[in-house]
């Protein structure tokens, strides 16, 4: 329905130009208002705590492979599942949030992505804890210690990334470069995936072992594609408002 229903009495080039004119007017109007009205800020500090839930967990993980101790395990499994609760509340609050703000400080849906995306992260994160407390492997080969690892430094480049988003054309280089150096960990994840996918099929444990091992090495290296799909999500942010 037209904005002033007397205008349809007008010849249809002009109804259309009159009706196209109004709704740019105040297209421009909003953003206007948008611009000069303040932003509601609580969404960095969110995100941030998300950010540092997820490096955490990263953190515990790199612990978990470290260590060929039973309780040891049982204890930072319990740890990162933790992390992993938490991360869901910081993830319902982020949501909730975005339900009840007007203006945000960049767009709703990019924050929801990223929140989204992080919450994946620290979600397999959890699993490939897990995998090894469920699994119970007789002994973990050295990529599983070096995919945590590259797991752990991603997330510390996510963590730092995140916090520059309060003024991402300030920080454009700095969150970009951060992105960058996800995305060659996830590469160099890639290789090492490899490297010992070849060497598991190539030692002599039992067919049972090798199912089980295998398992927490591609769960290990989902965790890092997870990481990725945060930098991808930042540097499309990136694109959009720098």
């Amino acid at each position: 329905m037209a904005p002033y229903p007397y205008l349809t009495l007008l010849p249809l080039p002009s109804f259309i130009y009159l009706q196209n004119h109004y709704y740019l007017y105040h297209m421009k109007l909003n953003n206007i208002l948008s611009f000069f009205a303040p932003k509601d800020a609580k969404f960095i500090p969110m995100l941030i705590e998300t950010s540092e839930i997820l490096s955490k967990s990263a953190g515990y993980l790199e612990e978990l492979f470290s260590t060929e101790d039973r309780s040891d395990i049982t204890r930072l499994c319990a740890l990162i599942k933790k992390e992993e609760t938490a991360g869901d509340k910081a993830t319902g609050k982020i949501i909730k949030a975005l339900n009840d703000t007007f203006i945000t400080p960049f767009d709703r849906e990019d924050i929801d992505t990223l929140a989204d995306a992080l919450d994946d992260a620290i979600d397999a994160i959890n699993r490939s804890g897990q995998k090894v407390l469920l699994y119970a492997p007789e002994k973990l080969p050295p990529v599983t210690l070096q995919l945590a690892s590259i797991a752990k430094n991603g997330t510390r480049e996510v963590e730092e990334a995140v916090k520059m988003l309060s003024n991402i054309n300030k920080n454009y280089s700095a969150i970009r470069q951060h992105s960058k150096e996800i995305k060659k960990l996830e590469e160099k994840a890639d290789s090492v995936y490899e490297t010992g996918i070849i060497e598991l099929f190539r030692s002599e444990v039992s067919a049972i072992e090798v199912i089980k091992v295998k398992t927490i090495i591609q769960e290990l290296e989902r965790s890092v594609n997870r990481i990725n799909r945060v930098g991808k999500v930042l540097k499309s942010i990136l694109v959009k408002y720098a």
